[in-house]
């Protein structure tokens, strides 16, 4: 028996407009903190002033977006079409092992939970199903990048398309979040943005060449 798939858009809407998760952990915009620069790990302090929120942006891209979630996002993407459901979940499981986003972990598997929960009726997803099921068994934390890819891939959606936007929302995010508290202009953060866009390209390319040589080995520092 054939199980027809219907496909909800507010399950793509809501992820592509999900904030990003380290927003819930931060608390109000005065608290945003900026990512220190120490090895393997995120120290936060108070951005008080666009200099502080501008080094916590850099912090952010160096430090996770560009060597940790656009890749993620990447490769789950390709494990999602090719049906790859062993190697994505050993990807859930190898981002365990990543020092750097363990500060906002509560919070970015809450959110991915919630969006792989959302997929749940599309029953002929077998790797949704099994990704479903190894969250259950506790062999899954479902990373809201992961599942951000996976929904991709699931809803046939342009993956260069779906990071520019996953950019562009997570930074924006940032940004919007301390508008109000650090009284920035729109045109200020019209420009921050747009200083922050410029610098993430060549991440983006990375980690779209990069493709699957991602996962089994850079995350676990194999």
């Amino acid at each position: 028996m054939i199980v027809e798939t219907h496909l909800d858009p507010r399950a793509t809407g809501e992820l592509l407009g999900d904030a990003h998760p380290l927003l819930d952990q931060l608390g109000s915009p005065g608290e945003i903190a900026r990512t220190g620069l120490t090895p393997g790990a995120l120290g936060w302090r108070h951005v008080t002033d666009l200099t502080s929120l501008r080094n916590f942006l850099d912090g952010y891209r160096e430090q996770v977006l560009i060597p940790v979630e656009l890749p993620s996002i990447v490769a789950a993407y390709q494990h999602a079409a090719r049906g790859e459901a062993r190697e994505l979940i050993a990807l859930d499981a190898a981002l365990r092992g990543q020092i750097v986003i363990q500060p906002f972990a509560v919070a970015s598997c809450r959110v991915g939970q919630r969006q792989l929960n959302r997929l749940r009726p599309m029953r002929d997803q077998r790797l949704v199903q099994r990704y479903l099921a190894a969250l259950e068994a506790g062999e899954a934390l479902g990373w809201h990048t992961l599942v951000y890819g996976v929904s991709l891939a699931t809803f046939s959606l342009p993956l260069r398309q779906g990071l520019q936007n996953y950019i562009e929302r997570t930074v924006g995010g940032f940004i919007q979040s301390s508008a109000k508290s650090l009284r920035l202009t729109e045109a200020a953060g019209t420009a921050l943005m747009s200083e922050q866009s410029a610098r993430i390209p060549a991440g983006l390319d990375a980690a779209l060449n990069a493709g699957l040589a991602f996962p089994a080995t850079a995350l676990i520092g194999v």
